[in-house]
């Protein structure tokens, strides 16, 4: 088994109002990762994965070059990837904002 890795990502372009969380976890369960990503205010989508080494750049090149259909993605930076000893999410899920 390869080593668990955890990875942070911040998504820049056209990828809100495109279904580019909900493809991102489409992938993510696909690819049996966990984690979680949101929208942020400045119009780029956030986020952790966490899985097999393999797996997580797998979700990286996804990232970076694929996003749902109707995405644009301008760049993806990748910070804070380390090793882990084990998940720190049970499952990959979508942030939203709560409505009150």
């Amino acid at each position: 088994m390869s080593k668990l890795m955890s990875v942070d990502f911040k998504v820049f372009g056209k990828v809100q109002q495109v279904f580019f969380r909900k493809c991102t976890k489409t992938r993510a369960d696909e690819l049996d990762l966990v984690g979680w990503c949101k929208n942020e205010p400045d119009s780029t989508v956030i986020g952790v994965v966490q899985g097999q080494q393999p797996k997580i750049e797998q979700m990286k090149q996804w990232l970076e070059t694929k996003g749902s259909p109707k995405c644009r993605i301008d760049s993806c930076d990748f910070t804070s990837e380390r090793s882990v000893e084990k998940f720190e999410f049970t499952e990959f899920v979508i942030k939203r904002k709560k409505k009150f």
